[in-house]
């Protein structure tokens, strides 16, 4: 795996770190490097060294720096003068460009491949709003259907996840990368009611990725006759399981449902950091366990699986003190 050394000025590195595993998951062979106010060149250089002898692979090392000319780009510069010629550095890191490094590690072996592969994404994360601020040759283009846009076939269910947050940052961008979809659907009953919500969502759709809300009733009948979308990849987000359920016992044909996000509200106890449970879902995970539905719980794809089994007793145990 590519090794990614993230330097800045100050506490910059660190902080974008911590941001990139919020929305990504943490991550292996990855280092912040700080030049601080009272440190110069060879302080920052010697902590790049220290940095990279950390790493399982230090053939290909990839450097993302914050400024272009600024001592730690000029001090990665000078260990890439030294290196075997597979490293490389990229400047003007932001967060698009580092969670985009991240996903890339996954199908790409080399610094070079990664470092131009993240240029385009890093420069289509600086836009403005209102959007007649842009400059005219960079707005925003109409967007372009998906090249298989009404192709022949049915529904690839690519995933199927519980997120009380629906499209937010850990799904346009890590699961995004990893189920690789053409179409994400939000099917709430709720949402499809509310104008602002789905406005919000539709734009928060990643680059070359649709997304709709529609009504279970409506997702439903999709699932029984999809070739009005046929052919694409649908990743599906839900905010609660009893809308999984309703889906389910509807005729939408899951397999698998991811479990992510679950707020805690009045009423719910906390097993865990992410998910909190009502006597109602526990017992609506168990008629999703009676349907045959597998449970994925994890938050971004980097993460080990956790047993939820085990998540339900113990929010089963709480749930009983309570009474």
């Amino acid at each position: 795996m590519v090794g990614i050394i993230i330097a800045s000025h100050g506490e910059f590195a660190n902080g974008i770190m911590q941001s990139g595993a919020m929305i990504f998951g943490e991550q292996e062979n990855v280092k912040a490097v700080t030049l601080m106010p009272s440190e110069g060149p060879e302080d920052i250089k010697a902590k790049m060294k220290e940095a990279i002898a950390t790493f399982d692979n230090q053939e290909e090392i990839l450097f993302l720096v914050d400024l272009w000319g600024g001592t730690p780009f000029n001090q990665a510069n000078s260990l890439l003068e030294e290196d075997n010629g597979k490293w490389a550095i990229v400047s003007g890191m932001n967060l698009p460009m580092l969670i985009e490094a991240y996903a890339s590690r996954f199908s790409m072996n080399t610094a070079h491949e990664i470092a131009a592969n993240i240029i385009g994404t890093a420069k289509d994360g600086v836009k403005v709003k209102p959007e007649e601020l842009e400059p005219a040759e960079t707005k925003a283009q109409p967007t372009v259907e998906p090249s298989n846009a009404g192709a022949p076939g049915k529904f690839k269910y690519v995933l199927a996840r519980i997120d009380s947050r629906l499209l937010h940052g850990q799904v346009a961008t890590s699961w995004t990368k990893t189920t690789n979809p053409t179409r994400i659907i939000v099917v709430s009953d709720v949402v499809a009611k509310d104008e602002l919500r789905k406005k919000l969502i539709q734009q928060a759709a990643p680059p070359g990725v649709k997304a709709h809300v529609v009504p279970i009733k409506k997702m439903i009948e999709l699932a029984k006759d999809d070739q009005h979308f046929g052919g694409q990849r649908a990743l599906l987000l839900f905010e609660n399981p009893q809308d999984v359920l309703r889906a389910v016992e509807g005729g939408v044909p899951l397999e698998t449902i991811n479990v992510g996000s679950m707020a805690h509200s009045p009423g719910k106890v906390q097993p865990n950091k992410v998910l909190a449970f009502s006597q109602e879902d526990i017992d609506t995970f168990a008629k999703l366990n009676e349907a045959g539905l597998k449970f994925d719980v994890r938050k971004v794809p980097n993460d080990s699986r956790g047993n939820m089994k085990e998540i339900l007793r113990r929010a089963q145990e709480e749930l009983n003190k309570q009474k």
